[in-house]
């Protein structure tokens, strides 16, 4: 493998390293935390499980929404940028280049203060550009949307898991402030819809991945295509022989 190969395995890698099993960590705590909510909500206040775990979700929760926004924002670079540097893009697009770059930084310093903000008007501005700048990126001809699948598309379920991930952190203050448990409850049914899109995140990434070939590969099996997908030759006329007397 070169240095493009390498670069091409950051995202899976931390995907598979970090994320998964940090999805497996904070679904474990929201079973303890609503369990305990049930017990204590039955028992008049007694539970054996800790108090702790609630605050436990909430920070891991947070963590791994900001995680899913990161990743989703790495596996948009790497195929924007590498295919600009392989194609020189900034010599005949450069205003293209300049927007790509601007909302790459707009998108993360956008996650930054919706992470600080506290007014929900704030969380609701800040979060919506964040969901703005991740679907701009994600619309850049450089990005393989699999549109003729996209109900397979992994590209489509890491933007709406990303999407998700945003709503999530944009209403946690209103779950703890909300006594009707409204919010509450829409965390618990979005949030076990992204469960099912990570689990297709974990399908449809491995199938990529073997769909990829290796940058050696690619000039043999691009040409290979070409050769498979040229129309047939037409037929060399024949020579029409003069009568002989």
């Amino acid at each position: 493998m070169d240095s493009k190969d390498i670069a091409a395995l950051i995202h899976p890698f931390i995907a598979i390293g970090f994320v998964f099993p940090l999805l497996g960590v904070v679904v474990h705590y929201s079973m303890l935390t609503r369990n305990r909510r049930l017990k204590t909500k039955e028992e008049g206040g007694k539970s054996k499980i800790p108090p702790t775990v609630g605050a436990e979700h909430l920070k891991l929760g947070r963590l791994l929404s900001n995680a899913v926004v990161a990743l989703a924002l790495l596996g948009l670079a790497y195929p924007i940028f590498s295919k600009f540097l392989d194609k020189q893009t900034w010599n005949q697009e450069s205003l293209r280049v300049g927007f790509v770059v601007l909302m790459f930084a707009l998108t993360i310093a956008s996650l930054v203060v919706l992470n600080k903000a506290r007014a929900k008007v704030w969380r609701g501005v800040f979060a919506t550009l964040t969901g703005m700048g991740l679907i701009l990126l994600g619309c850049q001809p450089e990005v393989y949307r699999r549109g003729f699948e996209w109900y397979i598309s992994h590209y489509h379920y890491g933007i709406l898991a990303a999407l998700l991930m945003i709503f999530s952190l944009a209403i946690f203050p209103d779950i703890y402030h909300d006594r009707t448990n409204r919010w509450r409850n829409v965390h618990i049914i979005l949030n076990s819809f992204a469960l099912l899109l990570f689990i297709g995140q974990g399908f449809t990434g491995t199938r990529d991945l073997l769909e990829i070939p290796l940058a050696w590969q690619n000039p043999y099996i691009e040409q290979l295509y070409i050769n498979n997908c040229q129309p047939p030759a037409a037929p060399a006329a024949c020579a029409v022989q003069p009568a002989k007397p």
